[in-house]
């Protein structure tokens, strides 16, 4: 997805925010075509004022990541249907098997179409609202260009790699974990876990929704957020934003 996914939520926020959207490379109006993690979190930094981070999904992990290199710039961390770790352990139950990463790349490499259309299919499935989310996703990728199937296969192998759990203790500001109770990628129970490791942490659970809350719930979203950042923390009103 590119950063026209956050619209809905964006006409909740902006009236109390300068929001910075980011669309990772290879995705979106990106001229970038490297998403090395590491290395794209250094840009990232280099790039970005001192703020609120928002993460949707893969775009958690890196907003998570700058959040622990940079405490000082990362005023509070909003993870949204991101989990510190995508796949499944031993110790780790709340997360999808490494064999589905696996697919949905040979899956991209056979037919891209049928692939992202499938992903957008997943997304969606379980929210009350899914009829009209999908066509409405269907509407905003058709507004960029298509992502390299090669960045997209990268970003599947940073959800299969990364494993951010053991950190979370050590993170040095709030943080506000929002699942959708019905999402088919990452099972809430992930997000509430990741809460309950982290100090100074919120976890909320929107009723009703899948693995894009902010879609068809963006006022109840919009609210947590606000709540969350309402305190001394919120001093500086910017937040950037990635998926």
């Amino acid at each position: 997805m590119h950063g026209g996914v956050f619209a809905p939520l964006l006409r909740e926020l902006e009236p109390h925010f300068q929001c910075y959207v980011i669309d990772l490379p290879g995705h979106g109006l990106s001229d970038e075509r490297d998403l090395a993690f590491h290395q794209t979190v250094d840009r990232l930094l280099t790039m970005l004022p001192s703020a609120h981070w928002l993460g949707w999904s893969l775009g958690g992990l890196f907003a998570l990541e700058a959040a622990l290199r940079e405490p000082d710039r990362v005023l509070s961390v909003v993870q949204i249907a991101a989990s510190p770790r995508f796949v499944v352990g031993a110790d780790w139950p709340h997360a999808v098997s490494p064999a589905v990463f696996s697919q949905f790349a040979d899956d991209l490499a056979r037919d891209y179409a049928a692939t992202i259309e499938r992903f957008l299919a997943l997304e969606v499935q379980g929210d009350a609202h899914a009829r009209s989310e999908i066509r409405w996703l269907r509407e905003r990728l058709a507004l960029c260009p298509p992502s390299d199937p090669r960045v997209l296969v990268d970003g599947l192998a940073i959800l299969a790699q990364t494993d951010l759990r053991a950190e979370l203790a050590h993170l040095q500001m709030p943080s506000l974990w929002i699942a959708g109770k019905r999402d088919r990628l990452v099972p809430w129970a992930a997000l509430q876990a990741a809460a309950n490791a982290a100090p100074g942490a919120r976890f909320v659970l929107i009723e009703g929704a899948g693995h894009a809350p902010f879609l068809g719930h963006p006022r109840q979203v919009a609210a947590a957020i606000l709540a969350a950042l309402s305190g001394p923390q919120a001093a500086s009103a910017r937040l950037n934003q990635m998926g």
